[in-house]
């Protein structure tokens, strides 16, 4: 492989047989794998190692965030800067705090998780070397494709990986420029 490529693109016919190469390049050690299917392949995201993005985490920080300032912002405003008595309640009323508290709670929780989610998988992605292959088009039409940076070695003897993945049912094997 030439000193300025990124890595090796295969395409694959079939989900199956994109799952198969991506079981078996991990099994054989090999690291750097990425793979671009049109539709969600079951048992995929388990095969790559795909972990938590913490979308979780961002929707709780969010949600937790929002919900304190803004009952904290209710009560400034009734409490300290308008203290104004209402039918005899008492100034800190706050069960009248509590449905635009868990309205801004619901709608920071979505945020967060929208926010965790783009971030999460470094979105949006204005570029990546395998927008070089023509082929890359059809990754979300009709094509399956298995991207492949470096093995766990840290050699990158791209020949021998062009013939395994030629030995793992890929139709077309294309060299990935920077």
């Amino acid at each position: 492989m030439a000193e300025s490529a990124y890595g090796l693109i295969a395409r694959f016919e079939t989900a199956d047989d994109l799952l198969a190469a991506v079981k078996a390049l991990r099994a054989d050690g090999m690291l750097g794998i990425q793979a671009y299917s049109p539709y969600p392949v079951a048992g995929l995201a388990d095969e790559l190692d795909a972990g938590s993005r913490g979308v979780a985490l961002w929707s709780l920080i969010s949600a937790t965030l929002a919900g304190i300032a803004t009952y904290v912002m209710q009560w400034y405003a009734a409490v300290i800067d308008y203290p104004y008595v209402v039918g005899g309640k008492p100034l800190n009323a706050w069960p009248a705090f509590i449905p635009p508290t868990v309205s801004m709670v619901l709608l920071f929780a979505v945020l967060g998780a929208v926010i965790g989610m783009a971030v999460g998988n470094r979105l949006p992605q204005p570029y990546h070397p395998a927008f070089n292959v023509d082929e890359f088009a059809h990754a979300s039409d009709d094509g399956f494709f298995l991207l492949v940076t470096h093995s766990a070695q840290g050699d990158d003897n791209h020949s021998e990986l062009g013939k395994r993945l030629h030995d793992l049912k890929a139709t077309s094997i294309v060299e990935v420029p920077r």
